[in-house]
C-alpha cells in the first residue's frame, strides 16, 4: 500500500501513523517506509509505503489517512506563516477556532510546521513546552483598567509566567503600552496589539508608533507582539513596511486550514505489480523514503 498527497505540503501525523502500525502489524513479514515528521513533500510523492498482510492494516486506512490529512493541513498552513515571517517567531493562537478534543494535535501540528509556541495548555503539554499567551480582554474590562489587570496578573501569577500585556482595550494602544510599562517598573516583558477590524486592525504605522514611544520612555526591552487575523500576506505586509514586530500570533489561518487530502493505493499483491485504472502498477520509486518499521 502506498500513500501520496494531492498537493505540496509539510508532512505531519506520520509519527502517530507509525505508532498505530507498530501495534497492528505482525512482527515479521512487515515493512513500513516513510518520510519523516516535518519533511516537505510534493504533489503525488509517496510519503508512506506499507508492506504486510492486508488484513492486518486494511481496516485502519481511514484512520491513518485522517491523521495525515488534518495534521499535514495544519502544519502546512503554519509553515506558510513561518516562511513569510523570515525568522521572526510565530505563535499558534487558534485553539478557540477548533473543537477542544482536537486542540492539542492542532497545536502540535502547528509547531511541527515551525511555530515556536502555542497558547493552549493542551497543545503545550503534548509538545512538551510551556504555553504562551496574554491576559484576556475580559479581565481588563472587569477590572476597568489595563494597568490594574496587568498588576493583578503580575501579583498572582508564578514568576516564570511571562508578563505580556494586552494594550488595546480602553485607550489608545500607545498610551496603554506606556502606562502599563511604567506601572510594571521593569517587569513587563512585552505588549500585544490586537486592534479589532472595527478600528482598522493593527497597522505597520501603529507598531512603529508604539515602538517609538516605548523607546522614548526608556522601555526598549519591552517586545511587541501582533495578532488579529494574521496570514502570510499580512505578515509580509508588516515586514515590507519595516514594522518592528517581535512576534506574530496567528490564529485562524492555521486552525482553519483545509485538510490536505491523501490517497492510499495498493500497488503490489503477493509480489505482483497491480493498480486501479489510472494509476501505474508496481512500487513507485522514492529514494527519500526511510524504513521506520
Amino acid at each position: 500500500m502506498e500513500v501520496f498527497p494531492r498537493r505540496d505540503g509539510i508532512l505531519c501525523g506520520i509519527d502517530q501513523v507509525k505508532t498505530l502500525l507498530a501495534e497492528v502489524l505482525p512482527k515479521k513479514d512487515a515493512e513500513v517506509w516513510a518520510l519523516e515528521e516535518g519533511e516537505s513533500f510534493t504533489q503525488k510523492e509517496v510519503v508512506l509505503r506499507i508492506t504486510a498482510p492486508y488484513q492486518t492494516f486494511g481496516v485502519y486506512e481511514t484512520c491513518y489517512l485522517g491523521m495525515l490529512a488534518h495534521c499535514s493541513g495544519w502544519a502546512t498552513a503554519a509553515r506558510e506563516c513561518v516562511e513569510a515571517a523570515r525568522g521572526m517567531p510565530v505563535l499558534s493562537f487558534g485553539a478557540r477556532h477548533v473543537h477542544p478534543s482536537v486542540v492539542a494535535i492542532m497545536e502540535y501540528s502547528a509547531i511541527v510546521g515551525g511555530c515556536t509556541g502555542c497558547a493552549s495548555t493542551a497543545g503545550a503539554r503534548l509538545v512538551g513546552t510551556t504555553p504562551v499567551g496574554t491576559i484576556p480582554h475580559a479581565l481588563i474590562i472587569m477590572m476597568g483598567s489595563t494597568v490594574k489587570a496587568t498588576l493583578a496578573f503580575d501579583r498572582e501569577m508564578p514568576p516564570d509566567v511571562p508578563r505580556l500585556a494586552l494594550v488595546d482595550t480602553f485607550e489608545d494602544e500607545v498610551r496603554e503600552s506606556v502606562a502599563v510599562a511604567k506601572a510594571m517598573k521593569g517587569r513587563l516583558q512585552g505588549v500585544r496589539l490586537d486592534t479589532p477590524s472595527e478600528r482598522g486592525r493593527v497597522t505597520a504605522d501603529l507598531v512603529k508608533e508604539v515602538r517609538a514611544w516605548l523607546d522614548l520612555e526608556g522601555f526598549k526591552d519591552v517586545s511587541i507582539a501582533v495578532s488579529g487575523g494574521l496570514d502570510p500576506e499580512r505578515i509580509r505586509y508588516f515586514l515590507a513596511e519595516g514594522a518592528p514586530v517581535d512576534t506574530f500570533a496567528v490564529g485562524s489561518h492555521i486552525s482553519d486550514a483545509r485538510p490536505l487530502d491523501f490517497t492510499a493505493d495498493l500497488h503490489e499483491v503477493d509480489g505482483r505489480p497491480i493498480a486501479k485504472r489510472g494509476r501505474r502498477p508496481g512500487l513507485t520509486p522514492n529514494p527519500r523514503l526511510k524504513r521506520v518499521l
